[in-house]
């Protein structure tokens, strides 16, 4: 069993920027595949990025790339999300999941484990 527990969340101006942190329990973090999801207000909740056991792997949703950045610290797991620029469109509730499959995917059915969220709200 995991526990995630998520922080970061806040009154962000747009344009400006926000790192998110996923909590951990459990030994073993260092072999899930971890990713952030978020949800919108009458809306799915949709993928944001991913990352594999091991950093090798990456994945972005077109709407974040170049903007977002995903990492994770197995020594401390905990999953992080740098998220920059921000737009009024990515104001959401932000969730961390855990994914038992060492590699990043992006389909929310993937992941075993999810957290309660942290929202986000980006103010105009």
């Amino acid at each position: 069993q995991v526990q995630l527990v998520e922080s970061g969340g806040g009154l962000v101006q747009a344009g400006g920027s926000r790192r998110l942190s996923c909590a951990a329990s459990g030994r073993t973090f260092s072999t899930y595949a971890m990713g952030w999801f978020r949800q919108a207000p009458a809306k799915e909740r949709e993928f944001v990025a991913a990352i594999g056991w091991n950093s090798g792997m990456k994945l972005y949703a077109d709407f974040v790339k170049g903007r977002f950045i995903i990492s994770r610290d197995n020594a401390k797991n905990t999953v992080y999300l740098q998220m920059n620029s921000l737009k009024a469109e990515d104001m959401a509730i932000y969730y961390c999941a855990a994914s038992r499959g060492m590699r990043a995917a992006s389909g929310l059915s993937g992941y075993d484990y999810w957290g309660q969220g942290t929202q986000v709200t980006v103010s105009s």
